[in-house]
């Protein structure tokens, strides 16, 4: 009898998965996500989701948006830790007063490489960048995190994201109800999405950002991309593994007018006695079903304007090896070429 109360959960949890992937998905809205509000601001500000990049083949993917002129520099000093998300995070200010969100973990490569990439075809992203070692003044000992962090203040492989005085955040975008639904640029931020293997797509991890000048305008920004360059959905153990990665299956079939991706997926089989995790990934599966050929080739033809060293310094930012670079760069041209065929 032990035996078959354990197994009932695991089978609750696949019934749910059929009834999901049979179209009788728990609470959704019309567009198929779970119903969260926008809590962005609104106000006289344009929104704003992508801007025509321009000549693609002279953006710097190396250094990405910010630029060589924003790279971190000099000497940084603690000033608290973040709490919020699942990667144990803290801030430091540098010399010249500037702050910087430091990442640690197995999210802080992919995410310098997927700002990059994101960017680097005209949507919005912040200024990461990765450090393989960090030194920091007078360092606090973390409640997350800590084991990264030496002694002396000394901590290796972290993402640091600056941040920017001309821009605040003024909130969070959902990805069912926004300024952008079913447009063009909407359903190839989806399609990016899928390039990158990026599953995990809370609405939590979007942001908008409002810009001060003459002319004000949000932002509408995915502003947490470390679940990219690993596996289809969740799973923490392979999170961030870009041998995971290169061998994933990223396209589910392709029909005359639409094209369904594996990305996101179902989370591992692990989590699914986990009900309300389970839920809440399952409802995020429409962001990788039903789009548009068309959009979807439209993408592919931005990024087939990324030349193969552009590419590669967008995988040389995140401090992989030149072995990964390598096999990285080359998943991604090949996805960009599956989009283009379409």
């Amino acid at each position: 009898m032990h035996r078959i109360h354990k197994q009932v959960p695991v089978s609750a949890a696949v019934l749910m998965l059929t009834l999901l992937i049979t179209g009788i998905p728990a609470k959704t809205t019309k567009a198929g996500s779970s119903a969260v509000k926008s809590r962005a601001v609104k106000g006289n500000a344009s929104p704003v989701l992508w801007r025509d990049p321009g000549d693609i083949t002279s953006r710097n993917l190396f250094y990405g948006p910010g630029g060589k002129g924003h790279e971190p520099q000099g000497t940084f000093t603690f000033e608290k830790e973040d709490m919020n998300g699942s990667s144990p995070k803290f801030d430091i200010v540098d010399e010249d007063g500037v702050r910087w969100r430091v990442k640690m973990g197995a999210e802080a490569r992919p995410e310098t490489v997927a700002s990059r990439l994101v960017w680097g075809i005209g949507y919005f992203a912040n200024e990461d960048y990765f450090m393989p070692v960090l030194h920091v003044q007078k360092m606090h000992r973390l409640h997350r995190g800590n084991n990264f962090v030496m002694p002396d203040g000394i901590v290796f492989n972290v993402r640091v994201k600056r941040h920017l005085k001309d821009e605040k955040k003024i909130g969070v975008w959902s990805w069912a109800k926004n300024p952008f639904v079913g447009t063009r640029e909407w359903y190839g931020l989806r399609v990016l999405m899928a390039v990158m293997n990026n599953w995990d797509l809370k609405d939590d991890n979007n942001s908008v950002y409002l810009t001060s000048g003459h002319s004000p305008e949000e932002r509408y920004v995915v502003s947490d991309l470390g679940g990219s360059f690993g596996t289809t959905g969740l799973n923490w153990m392979l999170k961030g593994n870009p041998g995971v990665y290169c061998r994933s299956k990223w396209i589910k079939e392709i029909s005359p007018q639409f094209i369904n991706f594996n990305v996101p997926s179902p989370p591992a089989m692990n989590y699914y006695i986990n009900f309300p995790e389970l839920g809440r990934r399952l409802n995020l599966l429409w962001l990788g079903r039903r789009i548009p050929r068309t959009d979807a080739r439209w993408v592919g033809q931005l990024l087939t304007r990324l030349s193969p060293d552009q590419i590669r310094d967008a995988f040389r930012a995140g401090g992989y090896s030149s072995q990964e670079v390598e096999e990285l760069s080359m998943v991604v041209e090949r996805r960009i070429g599956e989009l283009e065929e379409l």
